[in-house]
């Protein structure tokens, strides 16, 4: 008789837990009804983002190409102001395509990039062709007395002393005549071996600077610049303020650069380091031996030049670096590398 009624209690306990799986499957079961359409929204909603932006970018940049083309319709003194107009759009639409980054497809987000690229090599190539060119000169004078607050450089080994800072007041250097990388419309050192070269914020604040073929320079750049383009410098190194835009850095070798951004793109580069602040990403393409580091330049001023470029003091994702050649995403690339704590440089001369 007990072992009846234990049967009879077991059974009922197992007819009243079968209500419980079907309501426990039941409810499983609209938990993932409820993921798939929040998955099907947040995708619905990622496409119209993208259309969005491929809309926008598209138009605005058929505008700035077709200002880029009529640039030389304008008068004569307008077209600096034109083109710092011009500059200030391509600095816009960078912006708009670094804060659409984290739902673009790699493919579209690639396609968008190259389009920039080119509108800043089209507006380089403009500034050369309508502004006028000067002769490349070289004036000493005597720093001492009039330029206190400048630098003075190290004497090198041996006794040798190094060589004269240059800043714009002290020399005009600008591309030799068969030179496509003509700064001489615009900001910037060209052709120059051994030197250091110094440009201040009156300079070059939001203005588009254009640094190639230099050898064995130590550039120092204090001001918040529009754009920086680095092309062709081996053995040298480039310090620079807060770049409102991008830096461009395209066959380099050997060299050393420091500067904040909001977009690092690098080309055809090797063996160099890049102490780096970084409000998007950096990107490498064709590279060998490039090695990062946060940055750690410093001079008086910087605070306020960080506030001119616009960019965040807080965000640096200098880590963050996409290798257009490795599409293995579970395998470093060997292409770039983070420099170790122990051999970064921490003091700047």
């Amino acid at each position: 008789m007990d072992q009846l009624v234990s049967v009879e209690v077991g059974g009922t306990d197992r007819r009243a837990r079968i209500p419980e799986r079907l309501q426990k499957r039941d409810q499983e079961r609209q938990e993932e009804l409820e993921r798939r359409k929040e998955a099907k929204q947040s995708k619905e909603v990622t496409e119209e983002k993208s259309d969005f932006f491929t809309s926008t970018f598209s138009k605005e940049k058929a505008d700035i190409e077709e200002l880029l083309v009529g640039g030389g319709e304008a008068e004569p003194g307008s077209l600096a102001g034109r083109l710092e107009d011009i500059s200030a759009r391509i600095q816009q639409l960078q912006k708009f395509l670094n804060d659409s980054m984290v739902f673009l497809p790699q493919y579209e987000l690639r396609q968008a990039q190259a389009a920039l690229q080119k509108l800043h090599s089209d507006l380089v190539e403009k500034r050369g062709e309508l502004l006028p060119k000067k002769k490349f000169a070289f004036r000493s004078r005597n720093v001492g007395a009039n330029n206190t607050n400048k630098e003075t450089p190290e004497p090198r080994k041996g006794g040798e002393q190094a060589s004269r800072p240059i800043d714009l007041t002290d020399a005009s250097v600008t591309a030799s005549p068969g030179n496509s990388d003509d700064v001489s419309a615009q900001c910037g050192f060209s052709n120059v071996v051994s030197q250091v070269l110094i440009k201040r914020a009156d300079e070059i604040n939001q203005r588009d600077v254009l640094l190639t073929h230099l050898s064995s320079c130590t550039v120092k750049l204090f001001g918040a610049p529009s754009t920086l383009h680095i092309k062709h410098v081996r053995d040298s190194t480039i310090l620079c303020g807060p770049v409102s835009s991008s830096v461009f850095i395209d066959h380099c070798s050997g060299c050393t650069f420091a500067f904040p951004c909001q977009q690092l793109r690098t080309h055809n580069t090797t063996d160099s380091r890049a102490y780096l602040h970084v409000t998007s990403r950096a990107i490498v393409e064709d590279c060998s031996g490039v090695r990062f580091a946060p940055f750690t330049w410093s001079y008086p001023g910087l605070e306020e030049d960080f506030q001119v470029s616009g960019l965040d003091r807080e965000r640096n994702n200098w880590t963050q670096v996409d290798d257009f050649n490795w599409l293995a995403s579970d395998t470093p690339s060997p292409n770039w590398s983070v420099i170790p704590e122990e051999e970064r440089k921490t003091t700047w001369v």
